[in-house]
């Protein structure tokens, strides 16, 4: 599937565009391949961009006061990334990493080719308060579930979420992911495999 279509496809989950509302989108896109293990955001920069990923997967983390690294999300193929909390838009550093975890290919944006979006066709700015909402939804159920499901829910719920993520990223990510060490993991692993 060309990018184009699937960033169109995506984005009128929302709303209905017109032909010409999604090449004024596209037109202000920027196609990027982004090697593995490349640090896209380091702790400290300013978000300086929005990303679709057409084809990879990232992490977004960061490292707690015990010098241990905590993922946040996984984004792959037909999710956004960025960090909204701080973006060139108020100018605040970010908390986060974001990292490539393959070869990745984006679409992405920047916050001025984002307003100039919204000044041509204005509708996209509905589309994408809405996908702030989902985003909001989906962090704040993922933090109801680190809070009151077992590991082996929390293990389950991701499976149901990331299939194809076990056979793409190290245990240890998968762990960080759900809070539990990866020794408990691999034992919650073997236990699901027994079942």
């Amino acid at each position: 599937m060309d990018p184009y279509t699937q960033i169109n496809k995506n984005i009128s989950r929302y709303v209905n565009f017109s032909d010409e509302e999604l090449d004024i989108f596209n037109s202000l896109l920027e196609f990027k391949k982004v090697p593995k293990k490349t640090i896209m955001l380091h702790e400290g920069d300013i978000c300086t961009f929005e990303a679709f990923v057409i084809k990879g997967c990232v992490r977004k983390y960061y490292i707690d006061g015990n010098g241990f690294e905590v993922i946040l999300q996984f984004a792959i193929e037909d999710a956004w990334v960025g960090d909204i909390s701080s973006s060139a838009y108020d100018q605040k550093p970010s908390k986060l990493y974001i990292e490539t975890l393959e070869d990745c290919e984006f679409l992405s944006f920047n916050p001025d080719t984002k307003e100039q979006l919204f000044e041509l066709a204005p509708r996209f700015e509905r589309a994408f308060r809405i996908l702030v909402q989902r985003h909001l939804w989906v962090t704040q159920n993922r933090l109801i579930n680190t809070i009151s499901k077992t590991a082996l829910d929390k293990y389950l719920e991701f499976l149901e979420m990331y299939p194809t993520l076990p056979q793409r990223v190290a245990q240890h990510y998968i762990a960080s992911y759900l809070g539990i060490s990866a020794e408990f993991l691999s034992k919650t692993r073997a236990k699901l495999a027994k079942q």
